[in-house]
């Protein structure tokens, strides 16, 4: 199950400051204001050997000036069922407020994890202070600063302790599952591809549906299907639909081997896919990209070479991925989408012979060698493919540290080049030899 740590709290608390120190980049654009962080809402994080997705509930406020309370505790509500671990912000220089003291009440229903993070502690008179939130009963509380970081190791052992170290799922069956914003169409598909009307979606409160995982043996094909189209009709979901179809498309990323990526024609690739597709690309998934509704855009002006060109343009530089157009409704090329996907899976997998490699690689680096670092040659004498589930390679060289980015990627668009690992994320490492 793909670990998912959710922060949740009142605005401006500070839960983008600590978003990015558990990301370990500055990922969201902080300003003083709320509601500016509407940039990054989640990435993901590795501490202790172990890798988890951070969500910033703050980062769904649409108008943060009436930021309603309600919002808030919907939030916390879809955290409570969809996250791993909680950890539930508050700000010492204002104290414990009476929405603080109701999201401790929903927390307390819960048996996940949560952990207190008291912030802005940055004195000794605030250190003082901050004991009053030992009240809340939370026994895991922390005192952070999470503007000059302190106190964040501390969460992030804490933390990592509580999540599951990740298990690949035994079954050796690919893995698909059909991620995308909503509406774009991802029930329809499933149920093209599954051939009836498995998504009843009832109004009546409560009705949870998880992802299901349907096997799927039709025309010799056989693959799981993560089916996260069960979207609730629960009116809290209503509010927060755009945080409530992250969280989902994130466990489906996390669950996946390959991801089908659903892009509507008409409007293109929008910043919450490429969010999608880059976190697919981290977690080292495989990627297709259906462009979904093609049957109804107006081809005279854009073919789909067009199309195809413009998408391509703008996810590189990762952009050797099948895209397929599709209609779900119409039922066009769906069987074709799923061959893609089948096919990138056997690209995930594929493994390289030692000689094969060297052979193609000492080549081309022959070819154009690593630029030389303050007048140090870089030699790279051998290759050899990694021991991962996804595909990595390791070059031996004498100064590993001293190879540029841009040759890194010259390296892996040779493997491309000579081996067929579209819709494939590559891992290129130098290594002392």
């Amino acid at each position: 199950m793909g670990n998912i740590v959710a922060i949740v709290g009142r605005p401006n608390v500070g839960k983008s400051t600590l978003y990015n120190r558990l990301i370990g980049e500055r990922q969201a654009i902080i300003d003083n204001t709320s509601g500016v962080t509407r940039d990054r809402q989640y990435g993901s994080s590795y501490w202790n050997g172990k890798t988890f997705t951070v969500i910033d509930t703050g980062g769904f406020v649409k108008n943060s000036e009436d930021i309603f309370e309600a919002e808030i505790r919907s939030q916390v509500e879809i955290a409570i069922e969809e996250a791993s671990v909680i950890i539930f912000m508050v700000d010492v220089t204002t104290g414990i407020t009476d929405l603080d003291e109701e999201i401790t009440g929903m927390l307390r229903r819960t048996d996940k994890p949560v952990l207190l993070c008291v912030n802005k502690v940055d004195n000794s008179q605030r250190q003082i202070e901050a004991n009053e939130f030992w009240s809340m009963g939370f026994e895991e509380t922390f005192f952070v600063s999470s503007m000059t970081g302190s106190g964040t190791g501390e969460i992030l052992d804490t933390l990592t302790d509580k999540i599951e170290e990740e298990k690949p799922l035994d079954s050796d069956i690919p893995k698909i599952a059909i991620v995308g914003q909503p509406n774009v169409g991802k029930s329809s598909l499933t149920n093209a591809l599954l051939g009836e009307e498995r998504n009843i979606v009832t109004d009546i409160a409560g009705t949870t549906r998880d992802s299901i995982h349907t096997k799927y043996t039709k025309f010799d094909k056989e693959f799981l299907l993560i089916d996260t189209a069960g979207i609730r009709k629960k009116s809290k979901v209503h509010e927060n639909l755009e945080f409530y179809s992250v969280m989902r498309a994130i466990k489906a990323i996390e669950d996946a081997d390959i991801c089908m990526l659903m892009i509507d024609a008409q409007t293109g690739v929008e910043s919450q896919d490429m969010s999608i597709l880059r976190l697919a690309q981290r977690r080292n998934k495989g990627l297709v990209i259906l462009v979904n509704k093609w049957d109804l855009k107006d081809k005279e002006t854009n073919t789909a070479r067009d199309f195809e060109q413009e998408i391509r343009l703008k996810i590189a530089p990762f952009n050797d991925v099948p895209i397929v157009f599709i209609s779900a409704l119409e039922k066009q090329r769906i069987f074709k989408a799923v061959e893609m996907a089948l096919e990138v899976h056997e690209n995930r997998n594929r493994k390289i012979k030692t000689s094969a490699l060297n052979e193609v690689m000492l080549e081309a680096i022959e070819r154009y060698p690593p630029p030389a670092h303050r007048g140090r040659l870089v030699k790279i004498k051998y290759v050899t493919q990694l021991p991962t589930y996804y595909p990595a390679f390791a070059f031996f060289c004498n100064n590993p540290k001293h190879v540029k980015e841009n040759y890194k990627n010259y390296l892996e668009n040779q493997l491309r080049k000579h081996f067929n690992f579209s819709g494939v994320p590559i891992g290129v490492f130098f290594r002392q030899k």
